[in-house]
């Protein structure tokens, strides 16, 4: 189980991308010295050659070695930082996971983009290397792999590297580059927010109870944990909540706490498969097919629909709990993957054929971690399959991965639906995963932009030392930091359920952009929009457009002069090593886009 968990940190950076400089990251245990020495760093015709041991020095102290110095513009605090980082994992856990993913085309292909980086390297290289550091040290590093690499010498290409790291940061560059833009376009014309009836953030004058039932779908050979919280005067819809990859039914308890005190009887469920205890009872090892169980995006809709039918008998029996569960008129709330399950239980069919597609097209460094997940589902033998469940009448989604999992079939979903985005998530970018989805929804909805959040923010304390808060691309803004986003996830989830009551009018001031934009502190920003303004649309298009662009353009070849590549890598450094990718310099070249975009 230990072994298990201690790897997961990689597997999710693993499945991200990672960096700009390699694969693995950290400063570890020395390995053997018959291994690469040296590296020989390629600018256009630039060549230089530098030691490892000055790298890692470099890495240790920050300071630049003779030989070193002409990269310094590369060789910024930052990537030091990088260097430094550290995973440790248990060697046979390591080697099993890496030889399932070696194995698959999107290793192969993985491994063929990485030796176009290290240009004198064939894939089959770069496997024995990593076959030997998985093997000798339970520390996982760039520095270790150069270490163990077949050849006294690697050949670096800084050009292609760069290349790479920009495919990697595409998606989160763009989410960088619309929040600004989100920001202005969406914000209120009132600063402050007044006469309003009462505080939908305080908790609710019913006592709440909490329950915990083991259902047994035995068909499906399913064992489905539920907290259940209810109250003695039950009112209004049922609500169920579905978690995400690597959570648990717990992680957003004190959002079931609150909507519970309101008269609501609270549903969490916890999805066998891909929650943590799926990953961390592992004693063997993991393989990619338990990391990322495609069958987890059929099972997850059937669970809500069968924990729906049982809680129907329920509501029907002789106990305390008759009458408790309004299995008609149900709110599903979903956080991240959860969010995958409930649009797709709100009518959203699931367009295999068209994440194949996009599976195909798009490499393994271009994705960002929630297209990996889906892209788990491609293996899957269907061109579509449907989840419809009639008794779903609202969707909370949060985070969710959506992406290309739905292809354009989102326009089928008709009830109400609101999409909470943040716009420092790296594990669900923005753009393909909650404002491209928002557009094609066709009912009553509400897109809500949480500026400077990230993809756990949501949660609550309990959960800041769980894998996925440690395991993200980017630091998780969690407790305190986040205490804006509980509130207005609080104050917002409780409005737009009570619009299935008779209370509906008295709660709908609560769902306006001056209200949410009330909620603000001095790190976290929020907007909310039911439609965006065609400016906005513009930008996507152009954002999108400039992705391709920034993916697949030619990068400068031996050709071009001096001059020209070291304003190319000028550029390049701000863009990728800076914390805040510098977004200014991309806006003119999107502006640039933008002006020439033609407008229907």
């Amino acid at each position: 189980m230990n072994s298990s968990r201690k790897f997961l940190p990689l597997i999710l950076k693993l499945i991200g991308g990672l960096s700009t400089l390699g694969l693995f990251l950290n400063q570890g245990q020395p390995l053997p010295a018959s291994a690469a020495e040296e590296l020989i760093l390629k600018i256009g015709l630039l060549k230089e050659k530098v030691k490892i041991d000055d790298l890692e020095q470099f890495t240790k102290t920050g300071e630049l070695s003779e030989d070193l110095q002409p990269y310094r513009l590369v060789l910024t605090p930052q990537i030091q930082h990088l260097l430094g980082q550290h995973i440790q994992v248990d060697p046979r856990v390591a080697k099993q996971f890496l030889g399932d993913l070696l194995k698959t085309g999107d290793g192969k292909k993985f491994l063929q983009q990485i030796s176009q980086a290290l240009p004198e390297s064939t894939p089959e290289q770069l496997k024995e290397a990593l076959d030997k550091l998985v093997q000798r040290t339970n520390s996982l590093s760039v520095l270790n792999f150069l270490r163990v690499y077949p050849q006294d010498t690697i050949t670096v290409d800084l050009s292609t590297t760069a290349r790479l790291a920009l495919q990697f940061k595409a998606s989160f560059i763009q989410s960088q580059l619309l929040s600004s833009r989100l920001e202005r376009a969406l914000k209120s014309s009132s600063s402050t927010v007044t006469n309003l009836p009462f505080d939908p953030t305080d908790s609710g004058e019913e006592g709440v109870y909490r329950e915990t039932f083991v259902l047994r779908d035995r068909s499906r050979k399913r064992r489905i944990p539920l907290d259940i919280h209810y109250t003695k005067n039950t009112q209004g819809p049922l609500v169920v909540m579905s978690h995400g990859f690597a959570a648990d039914r717990h992680f957003l308890r004190y959002l079931a706490r609150h909507l519970a005190s309101y008269g609501f009887t609270v549903v969490s469920i916890e999805h066998p498969g891909s929650d943590i205890n799926a990953l961390t009872q592992t004693s063997a090892g993991l393989n990619l097919s338990q990391i990322l169980p495609s069958q987890e995006f059929i099972d997850r809709p059937q669970d809500v629909s069968f924990v729906l039918t049982q809680l129907g008998v329920f509501n029907k029996q002789d106990s305390h709990l008759k009458g408790k569960f309004n299995t008609q008129q149900v709110t599903i709330i979903g956080h991240s993957f959860g969010g995958y399950t409930a649009l797709a239980l709100a009518g959203a069919p699931v367009n295999f054929k068209a994440l194949r597609q996009f599976c195909d097209e798009v490499t393994p460094v271009g994705r960002s971690p929630a297209d990996w997940f889906q892209c788990a589902a491609a293996k899957l033998p269907y061109r579509t399959r449907r989840f419809k469940d009639r008794r779903i009448k609202q969707v909370i989604a949060f985070n969710p991965i959506i992406g290309n999992i739905f292809g354009k079939n989102l326009s089928q979903v008709t009830v109400p639906t609101l999409i909470l985005s943040s716009s420092e998530d790296s594990i669900t970018p923005t753009i393909p995963h909650q404002v491209q989805p928002f557009q094609q929804l066709s009912g009553e909805k509400y897109l809500i932009v949480a500026l400077g959040a990230t993809h756990m923010s949501i949660t609550d304390m309990s959960n800041a030392d769980s894998v996925v808060a440690q395991s993200t691309l980017v630091r998780e803004i969690m407790g305190d930091e986040a205490k804006s986003v509980r509130q207005g996830v609080k104050g917002v989830s409780l409005a737009f359920i009570q619009q299935l009551t008779p209370e509906a009018a008295q709660y709908k001031s609560f769902l306006t952009p001056d209200y949410l934009q009330s909620l603000s502190d001095d790190r976290i920003h929020f907007r909310l929009g039911t439609q965006l303004p065609r400016s906005i649309y513009a930008w996507i298009n152009v954002l999108v457009l400039g992705k391709h662009s920034l993916t697949t353009r030619s990068l400068p070849s031996s050709r071009f002069p001096l001059h020209s590549l070291q304003r190319y890598f000028t550029n390049a450094q701000k863009i990728l090593l800076k914390p805040e990718y510098c977004t200014g310099q991309l806006n003119a070249l999107f502006t640039n886009l933008l002006n020439t975009y033609p407008h229907s």
